[in-house]
Formats: C-alpha cells, sequence, structure tokens
C-alpha cells in the first residue's frame, strides 16, 4: 500500500509518525524551540487512469527537504512538519480536499464518516479497513504557516518557457449534482413529438456549461460525469444524472454561472417535459495567499538565479482550507503540454528539481535554522 510505502520512508528519514481520525499521515521532524510548526503538505491520492506526479511530488519533495536537512545537519528552530492529506482528488469520496477540510472545520466529521463511494462503502469503514483511522489529537500541527508544492496542471508556465511558478491564489470553484427525469419509452413506436427525453434534455445543458464559461472571460465549464438510464441501444433514456464544474477567481461570477445555468435548466425543463433538480452541493470560495509569503517563495527563486512567474491555480489544492489555518503558500512546477489527470503527465527532472529547491531554500528560511 502507498500509505505503508510512505510510512516507512518518513521513518528512515527521522520523522515522528502519526495519523489522525481522517487518515491525513503527518512526519513530524523536532525543532529546537517551542513553536508552532511549519507544515509541508500535499496527497497521495490520484484520479482513475491519473499521472504520477500530481500531489504525490509534493509529498515526496517535502521529505526530501527533511533529507537534505538531515544530510547537512541543519538543526530548525521551528518543528518541521510533512503532511500527506487524505482524499484531496474526492474521486471516489466526493467533495475534493475533503479532509484538509475537515482539519480546518470546513466539514463535520460525522459529515465526512458518512460520505459513501458508488458501491455505497462509507469513508470511516474503508479507512478503518485499511488500518489508518487514527486519533483527532495526531492532526497536524498547530502550525504558523505551510507550503505545497506541486506541478502546475496548466499551460501558462510551458508557454513562458519558466521551470517555476508563484501562485498568487486559488481560483473559486463549484460543483452541481443534476438529476434529469423524463420517460422510458422504446425507440421505435414512440413519435419524436411525445417523447420526454431525458439524454436530449441533458445535452442541452452539457452544450449550456460549455457556452456559459466560454462566454465568460476567466471562467472555465466542465461537464464530468453523464448517466444515462437504461442505457440500453433501443430505449429512450427516461433518467440521467450528470454533473457540473465551474472555475472562476471571482466568487460572484460562480455565482452568476450557477444561476444562469438554473434559468438554462427551468428553460430546457419547460420544452422538453423533463423534470430537472440542481444540487450545488459543494463550493470552494477564491482563495488569495498572503502576500508576505508570496514574497518568502520569489525571494527563494531570485536567490537560486531560477526565473518565474506569478499565476493562479486554476486547480484546487488543500492550500485552500488549510489558508484558514495558518499563512499558506504555494509553488508550481512546469507540466508538459498542461497535462495533468492523465498517464501522459510529465514534468522533467530538471523542473522537479528546481521546485524542490525553492521548497528547500522558503522551508529553511521560515523555519530558522539553529546552526547560525
Amino acid at each position: 500500500m502507498g500509505r505503508d510505502l510512505l510510512r516507512s520512508w518518513m521513518e528512515q528519514a527521522g520523522l515522528i509518525v502519526r495519523f489522525d481520525d481522517f487518515g491525513n499521515m503527518t512526519g513530524r521532524r523536532p525543532g529546537t524551540d517551542d513553536l508552532p510548526a511549519l507544515l509541508l503538505a500535499s496527497h497521495i491520492d490520484s484520479v482513475c487512469n491519473g499521472g504520477r506526479y500530481d500531489g504525490a511530488y509534493g509529498v515526496l519533495a517535502a521529505l526530501e527537504v527533511v533529507r537534505t536537512l538531515n544530510d547537512h545537519g541543519i538543526v530548525t528552530r521551528r518543528p518541521i512538519e510533512v503532511v500527506n492529506w487524505t482524499n484531496e482528488e474526492g474521486v471516489r469520496f466526493e467533495p475534493a480536499m475533503l479532509c484538509s477540510g475537515a482539519v480546518a472545520g470546513r466539514f463535520e466529521r460525522s459529515y465526512v464518516y458518512d460520505r459513501v463511494d458508488r458501491d455505497g462503502r462509507r469513508f470511516e469503514d474503508e479507512l478503518r479497513a485499511i488500518g489508518y483511522l487514527g486519533n483527532e489529537q495526531n492532526r497536524p500541527g498547530p502550525a504558523a504557516v505551510c507550503l505545497e508544492l506541486h506541478i502546475e496542471q496548466g499551460p501558462i508556465l510551458e508557454a513562458a518557457g519558466l521551470p517555476v511558478g508563484i501562485v498568487d491564489g486559488i481560483v473559486g470553484i463549484t460543483w452541481l449534482d443534476i438529476t434529469l427525469d423524463g420517460r422510458t419509452d422504446h425507440a421505435g413506436p414512440s413519435p419524436m413529438p411525445l417523447r420526454r427525453d431525458a439524454l436530449v434534455a441533458a445535452a442541452r445543458l452539457v452544450a449550456g456549461v460549455d457556452a456559459l464559461a466560454r462566454a465568460t472571460e476567466g471562467a472555465v465549464g466542465t461537464v464530468g460525469r453523464l448517466i444515462p438510464e437504461p442505457n440500453v441501444i433501443n430505449t429512450i433514456p427516461g433518467r440521467v444524472v450528470m454533473s457540473a464544474d465551474f472555475r472562476h477567481p471571482d466568487l460572484a461570477t460562480l455565482d452568476q454561472l450557477v444561476t444562469k445555468l438554473e434559468r438554462l435548466a427551468a428553460t430546457v425543463a419547460t420544452e422538453s417535459g423533463v423534470a430537472i433538480a440542481i444540487d450545488r452541493f459543494w463550493t470552494s470560495e477564491p482563495t488569495p495567499f498572503p502576500p508576505a509569503l508570496v514574497g518568502e517563495i520569489e525571494r527563494a527563486c531570485s536567490d537560486l538565479d531560477l526565473a518565474s512567474q506569478h499565476l493562479w491555480s486554476g486547480a484546487g489544492h488543500d492550500a485552500k482550507y488549510v489558508q484558514t489555518l495558518c499563512p499558506t503558500g504555494m509553488i508550481f512546477v512546469r507540466s508538459r503540454d498542461g497535462l495533468s489527470h492523465a498517464e501522459g503527465e510529465y514534468s522533467s527532472p530538471e523542473d522537479l528539481t528546481a521546485g524542490a529547491n525553492v521548497l528547500l531554500l522558503a522551508a529553511h528560511s521560515l523555519a530558522g535554522s539553529a546552526n547560525q
């Protein structure tokens, strides 16, 4: 199991490993002073048919920072904690960033424990089954500051020819579940004017999500899940369950996109005779990072003579919720072709090394050296 392997590597690096009531793993390197910790955090969970870098890179680079400090005999005043957040992607148990959100107080423990996957298995039961249901007192922190290193998952750095990006914030994200109920019928004898085809109605919403995002500067919109029933070649679909994902740096604009989709759904329902229900079940508000911490990352890039640029993250990250616990910053490295959440995801060893070195310098500065 990946968790067990990570745990063994943490222990080999001299970290004191613990895991909390959500399965979040923390490896602690003590400091000389009784101070809140510096967190170096990301995640190792992935998506179906995902790549090797998203999330895992940040955890392993954080571990390498600890190894490098050990190799050079550097003792820090502030403790350093390497954190692997559980269920960042939200693929099996929705929503995303579930367990960093729980630690930050966004989600109640009962809500997290009762999340079920598509096979009806509960989060709490599955966490217990793999042996990583720990105790609340083992949560990361208390923390003074947090850094998260990640691949960009987008094309901006590659287009600019730059290895490293300084993240100014994370865009807002909202997820919707949409259920369309029409009438199942035979594909042959049913005249077109009398049909209540849920899939045809869903197709109008799919196109609508795309059109709304294209018409709104800075927005993106995606329908990533579409499940027609009964999914038979000669039967009119009577029910469709689909998703919608909108993202934008401004919360008011994000709200407007949802409102416009709801209006479109009302029109489609009237014209098609298909009942449409929309559940906006999760929203992650836009999150700017503190300028002082952004400046710390910028200084690390400058000290390494690394060309970089500022950008916003178009993807969600645990840093969004951690920011409510302590000042948080992010570092990006270039993604080839901007590709992510796919097996072709790739960042060069040189870029990965550059990002890890920025993390090392920023972490050393923030943790404070006791050797000086």
